[in-house]
This record gives structure tokens, C-alpha cells and sequence, in this order.
């Protein structure tokens, strides 16, 4: 007689010891959808109504003239051209993003590789002191940039002893400087983080076999934080797009940023749906660029999530 044996009662599974419930995180989630989600949907909803004749606000008929008027302009005798002056300001915001991203990829990776070979005491300071620009308001940091570069600051000063007059406050020189000035700490963080995981063994090596300096930088170095590199490039490239503060305050209103077009539209020009379909414009380009951004991470086999 054999005896019948039952099997045991599967037992709900349970989280490892210190892991969080997942449903610890619907009310963040749920909270960014409709924070983001909602008002992206206005914005895109308000594109394709018309402006009303008088007042602010919109006028619920469905056009797609919003759209039309970012490439097409209407003259007086009713012929149309292909008008240039939104292209430009977005090929200018793009070229102000460009140069900042470079410029602050150029300082970043060896001020991230100099802070990752320091003691963990000198390391932990370092990173404390990058960070330390976050605990100020962007727009006290902006008016700062503007009085060390205004005629009468610190750095006119300087060129006048020398009998040297120039003007950079007001200028797309100034702009470009003052988003550098902003974005620099979101360059260095990321590829800090993957700096301090690279072991430096693997350069040493690299130079007993012979090699130079440029090679351990390009063959050994760049591809293990690269990672930290794209990252960066998304965290500057991204904000800096549709930066306005700074082409407003340094620029003077000289070096207009698509930013400044949009927010013109829905303060002084009161064009809410015009505004609202420039915004899904560059909504559109910088999902763009994280897509691409993010087929080269996967093409490369980085494990890099932008999207």
C-alpha cells in the first residue's frame, strides 16, 4: 500500500529582505502621468485650435494653420513663401545646445577622471562641490553670471587696465557662456559615476604594453565610460534646447532661443495655439535625438535607458 503524499501549498512569494513593494510606486507613477501626461495633451490639443479674435485662450476649431505658419507665411496680396524666421530660431537653439554640449563634454571627462583617482575623503568633497550649484536658484546663478560679465564686472575691469573694450554681456558669446556655466554639472556627475567604477589597473596596463597616452584615452578609458558620456550628452543636449532664461538675461532678447519664441506666444503675443505647436514641434525634435541617442547606447551595447 503506498501512501499518497500532497503537494504543499505554494506559499506567496515574498520580496527579499529590504526590497519595497512595487505598489509603493503607483502613486509616484501615477502622479508623473498626470502631472506630464495632462498637460501635454492640452498643449497638443491646443495646437490644432484657432486664436481668438480678441483675448486670450482659444477658439475650439480644429486647423492646422498653427502648423502651417512655422514654414509658410502669408503675405498681404494672398500668395505665400516659405518663411525662414522659426527655422532659424530653432537652427539657433540647436547650434547654442551643440557648442554647450561639446564645451562641457571637453571639460567634464577630465574633471570626472581626476575626481574618480582622488581618496574617497577628497572624492566625496569634490563631488559635494559640483553639486553645490544645485542648491541655488538657476535664476541667482544666471543674474551672477551676468554681473561677472558685464562691462562694469570683474572681467571688464580686467580689460580695462589693459585699455581693452569688449563687450561680451549681450552677445550670443554670452548666452553659449551662460548655458556652459549651468549644464557644466550635469556633464560631470554621470561620467563621474561610471569613472569611479573604471579600474585604472586596466590604463596602467595599457601603458606597460607600450602604449601612449591618446591610445589609453581612446582605446581603454572612453569606451569604459561611455556609459557616463551618453548620459551627459542627453542631460545637457536636452535642457539646453529649450533653455530661456539665459538667451534672456545674457543674450538680451539679441540671441533668441525657441524657448523664448513659445513663451513670447503665450505671454505678450498671446498666441496660445501658435505657442502650443512650436512646443510639440520641439517636443517632437528632442524625442528625436533620445531615440537616436538611444540606438547608438544599444548599438554599442551600452546599458544606457533614455527613454
Amino acid at each position: 500500500m503506498t501512501a499518497v503524499t500532497t503537494p504543499p501549498k505554494k506559499q506567496a512569494q515574498r520580496g527579499r529582505p529590504g526590497q519595497s513593494s512595487p505598489k509603493l510606486a503607483y502613486l509616484p507613477i501615477l502622479f508623473l502621468a498626470f502631472a506630464i501626461g495632462i498637460p501635454l495633451v492640452i498643449i497638443v490639443i491646443y495646437s490644432f485650435l484657432e486664436k481668438p479674435s480678441q483675448g486670450t485662450g482659444v477658439k475650439w476649431v480644429f486647423t492646422l494653420e498653427n502648423y502651417k505658419a512655422l514654414f509658410i507665411q502669408e503675405k498681404l496680396d494672398g500668395t505665400t513663401a516659405i518663411d525662414t524666421r522659426y527655422i532659424k530660431v530653432l537652427w539657433a537653439s540647436f547650434y547654442y545646445s551643440v557648442i554647450t554640449t561639446v564645451v562641457t563634454l571637453a571639460l567634464s571627462i577630465p574633471t570626472a577622471m581626476w575626481i574618480a583617482t582622488r581618496d574617497a575623503r577628497k572624492r566625496n568633497l569634490l563631488v559635494a562641490l559640483v553639486t553645490l550649484p544645485f542648491w541655488i536658484s538657476i535664476l541667482i546663478r544666471t543674474y551672477g553670471m551676468r554681473q561677472i560679465i558685464a562691462d562694469e564686472g570683474p572681467i571688464g575691469k580686467f580689460l580695462a587696465i589693459f585699455d581693452v573694450s569688449f563687450s561680451i554681456l549681450y552677445t550670443p558669446t554670452a548666452t553659449i557662456l551662460g548655458l556652459i556655466y549651468v549644464f557644466l554639472p550635469f556633464m560631470i556627475l554621470p561620467i563621474y559615476a561610471s569613472a569611479e567604477r573604471f579600474d585604472f589597473r586596466l590604463a596602467e596596463a595599457a601603458y606597460d604594453l607600450g602604449a601612449k597616452r591618446m591610445t589609453v584615452v581612446r582605446r581603454v578609458i572612453l569606451p569604459s565610460i561611455r556609459p557616463g558620456i551618453i548620459s551627459g550628452i542627453a542631460l545637457v543636449f536636452i535642457p539646453a534646447l529649450g533653455s530661456f532664461l539665459q538667451s534672456d538675461m545674457l543674450g538680451g532678447g539679441k540671441t533668441n532661443m525657441v524657448a523664448n519664441v513659445i513663451a513670447n506666444n503665450f505671454g505678450q503675443a498671446r498666441n496660445w495655439p501658435f505657442g502650443s505647436a512650436l512646443a510639440v514641434l520641439l517636443i517632437v525634435l528632442t524625442l528625436l535625438f533620445v531615440l537616436i541617442m538611444q540606438g547608438v547606447a544599444q548599438r554599442r551595447g551600452d546599458k544606457v535607458e533614455l527613454v
